[in-house]
């Protein structure tokens, strides 16, 4: 019979359990994407085009507060897909909508420019 000191053994259950946590671990991960999932490139090209369409329908007199309350009750607004939407979020796409067109910095901007087009 072959003779296998402690640490062998040690190091073989070590490999053993270390295989069968990583195994666990990926098998419990989601593997597609979830029906609510609002942080898809889709669900933020939707919200940006809402945004920006209450935005041209008021006067450009809004500020993030009251642009908030109006996206959350205009009736294309889907609360149970963008059950995670909040200020914050709007901000953050408010952001990236400033860097991707540099000729608008707030939204009174984009309000003038949605009317020059």
């Amino acid at each position: 019979m072959i003779d296998i000191d402690t640490s062998t053994w040690m190091m073989i259950f070590f490999v053993i359990l270390l295989v069968a946590s990583i195994w666990k671990i990926y098998a419990f991960l989601p593997n597609e994407e979830l029906p609510d999932d609002d942080t898809t490139e889709q669900s933020q090209k939707e919200l940006t085009e809402l945004i920006l369409k209450i935005i041209k329908d008021s006067d450009g007199e809004l500020d993030e507060k009251m642009l908030f309350d109006k996206i959350i009750k205009d009736k294309n607004f889907d609360s149970k897909h963008y059950w995670r939407f909040n200020q914050n979020r709007l901000v953050h796409l408010l952001q990236h909508y400033y860097l991707e067109n540099e000729n608008v910095d707030s939204i009174k901007s984009i309000y003038k420019d949605l009317k020059a087009k």
